[in-house]
């Protein structure tokens, strides 16, 4: 069987090179900015995503990456109520906002970071630092959009 971390970079390498590349760089940061996660990978019918709780309850995450075949998102699974005077959050729903990312960089932009700041400081259960990280596969969708852009929606 195997690792989780072997099946997260299996369901990485379903996308366009450049798309995983950028969601590992994205990962790689959001790890550093979340010491003591439990990483929750959802292999779902429309995306991959990874959410960051600190406890092993979903319903306390408060980061994810949405992998999407043309693009990675990140998400603030607490985020409606987040200040955002520079309306960089996308989202009307009661709960979730997200930014979509152009790219891993976009996570050195002072607005997003004090965005994620903001979440972190404000989540309903704080991250414990000392806690050894974990990564758990949740669920795999049995059936799932393409991963790849194909070349007929690609010249669209």
């Amino acid at each position: 069987m195997k690792t989780p971390a072997k099946q997260l970079d299996a369901f990485l390498a379903k996308y366009e090179p450049a798309i995983a590349k950028e969601a590992k760089l994205v990962l790689a940061r959001l790890r550093k900015l979340t010491p003591g996660a439990i990483e929750m990978v959802y292999d779902n019918y429309n995306a991959l995503v990874i959410g960051f709780t600190p406890n092993d309850r979903p319903s306390d995450a408060v980061l994810s990456i949405a992998v999407m075949p043309k693009w990675v998102s990140v998400c603030f699974l607490q985020g409606a109520g987040l200040p955002d005077p520079e309306k960089r959050l996308k989202g009307s729903g009661n709960v979730a906002r997200h930014i979509r990312l152009d790219s891993v960089k976009d996570l050195d932009d002072p607005v997003v970071l004090d965005l994620i700041d903001n979440a972190l400081a404000s989540a309903k259960v704080r991250f414990n630092k000392k806690q050894k990280r974990k990564l758990v596969i949740k669920s795999i969708s049995a059936k799932k959009r393409p991963r790849r852009v194909s070349k007929k929606s690609a010249s669209r």
